[in-house]
This record gives structure tokens, C-alpha cells and sequence, in this order.
């Protein structure tokens, strides 16, 4: 590798690490993130909870009418928790995914565009005439 190409490549680097620091992304522990990742976990537990209360209730009686109530209320309530917290919480662990796998891309092409740099130098000072010599 030449001097020159050395220089080119941490040269990007340094370009590379300036730009990922001028980005406005906001860091994976920032503390709104972690609530509502930590809200989808408790509104998910809530849910179960509020389920298994109305089966309690309903299972107190044989009487199907008397159940209805408990289902409506206690079922349906504790599924859209279930729900909204899943919800809640797929989607803010994807952001994180997601994020890092953004950067980690970013890296990657950057890496690989570098080495089509250099294979493309090689290939064309390897194919470039020799300059005539002057006897």
C-alpha cells in the first residue's frame, strides 16, 4: 500500500467518525426510550394481572350471565394492555436494533468502498504503459 493511500484511508476514518458525531441521533440510553420500553413492560404485566382478576371473579359463579361482565370488563381490558405494551415494546427495542445496525451498515460500506478504491488503483497502475526509457 502507498503512502499516500495510507493517508487517503485514515483520512476517511477521521471523516467518518466526525460525521457519525455531528449526527442529532439520539443515544441509545436516553432515558425517555428506556420509560417507555420499561411502560410496554408494565402495561404487559398489568394486563396479565388484570386478567387473572377476572378470572378470579368469574370463576366465583356457574352462571354464564354472571361471567359475561368479568370477560367484557376484565378480559377485554387486560388483552388491549397486553397488546399496547407489546406494541410499546417492540417498538422501542427495534429502534435500538435498528440504530446500531444503521451505524454498523455505515461502517461496513465504508470499509468495502474503501478496498474498491484500492483494488481499482492496483488494477489500473498494473495496466497503465510503462513510459519509454530514454537511451
Amino acid at each position: 500500500m502507498k503512502e499516500g493511500q495510507v493517508e487517503t484511508n485514515h483520512q476517511r476514518i477521521a471523516e467518518f467518525r466526525e460525521e457519525i458525531a455531528s449526527l442529532t441521533v439520539r443515544s441509545p440510553v436516553d432515558a425517555a426510550e428506556r420509560t417507555w420500553l420499561l411502560t410496554g413492560i408494565g402495561l404487559g404485566a398489568l394486563g396479565v394481572v388484570v386478567i387473572l382478576i377476572a378470572w378470579f371473579g368469574a370463576s366465583g359463579t356457574a352462571i354464564v350471565a354472571e361471567q359475561i361482565p368479568y370477560l367484557i370488563s376484565g378480559g377485554l381490558l387486560g388483552l388491549g394492555l397486553i397488546i399496547a405494551g407489546g406494541a410499546l415494546f417492540v417498538r422501542y427495542s427495534l429502534s435500538r436494533y435498528l440504530r446500531f445496525w444503521l451505524v454498523r451498515y455505515l461502517y461496513e460500506h465504508r470499509v468495502q468502498t474503501d478496498r474498491m478504491i484500492e483494488a481499482l488503483e492496483r488494477l489500473e497502475s498494473a495496466l497503465r504503459p510503462a513510459e519509454p526509457v530514454d537511451r
